[in-house]
């Protein structure tokens, strides 16, 4: 776990909380949609949270997540994953 001074990092605040992470049901179609995924996309996404090369930055109330090709938006109080999407190819 990181912390810079008392305060810890969020992608550890993330992973401790990895059990509260879920969506709702209009996030499961958007997630879906957006990554074009069948699978379980709480399963899908906590995955990708979980991975030793992922992203995790906090803005707001949110965090971002950046790994492989999708960022994932979840609330920080909450842990609900509000979207998720492909990043867009760079020129």
């Amino acid at each position: 776990m990181q912390k810079i001074g008392d305060k810890m990092q969020p992608k550890d605040i993330l992973i401790e909380n990895i059990d509260s992470v879920h969506t709702t049901e209009m996030g499961v179609g958007r997630i879906s949609r957006n990554l074009d995924i069948a699978e379980d996309v709480v399963e899908y996404c906590k995955t990708k949270i979980l991975k030793s090369e992922s992203k995790v930055e906090r803005k707001g109330k949110n965090y971002y997540v950046e790994n492989d090709d999708c960022i994932i938006t979840v609330n920080a109080s909450s842990y609900t994953i509000i979207t998720a999407h492909k990043k867009s190819k760079k020129k």
